[in-house]
């Protein structure tokens, strides 16, 4: 069993990254050869986008460190633990993410939350185009008969 981990461990990253590279390759090229007609196309920017998502949700998640306050003081800002204890769920959230060093200044970037938000809507979105292309792909063929 520790084996299966180890080999996991090892060749499932490479082969995370393989998939989202192909998956970029493939929107390219589909978008430039105009092949969005095609359902099953539309799972490739699905596949980008969910990439491009957890890539987001994991900077966000850990732009502070491993311990706030230390970055906080790294960055020169003041950390206020009055603050951090009223509001300490406030960085365990899933969505929106936050790990503020006092009231005014937050660790996390300012494009981790809009694009979360973003990635969510687009996801369905490109269901809805493969759903649509397979309707219009339909009709087609009815036509054609």
């Amino acid at each position: 069993m520790k084996a299966l981990s180890v080999v996991a461990t090892v060749l499932l990253p490479p082969l995370l990254l393989a998939l989202f590279c192909l998956s970029v390759w493939k929107t390219v090229r589909g978008m430039v050869q105009r092949r969005w007609a095609r359902p099953g196309w539309w799972a490739f920017p699905a596949v980008v986008l969910v990439g491009v998502g957890c890539a987001t949700w994991f900077a966000g998640v850990f732009s502070g460190g491993l311990d706030s306050q230390e970055t906080c003081q790294m960055l020169g800002v003041g950390y206020d633990d009055a603050y951090r204890t009223e509001y300490w769920r406030e960085p365990s959230q899933w969505f929106p993410l936050h790990n503020k060093c006092n009231a005014d200044y937050d660790l996390v970037p300012v494009f981790v939350n809009p694009t979360l938000v973003a990635v969510a809507v687009l996801v369905p979105g490109c269901a809805a185009g493969a759903a649509a292309a397979a309707i219009a792909g339909r009709e087609r063929h009815r036509k054609q008969d």
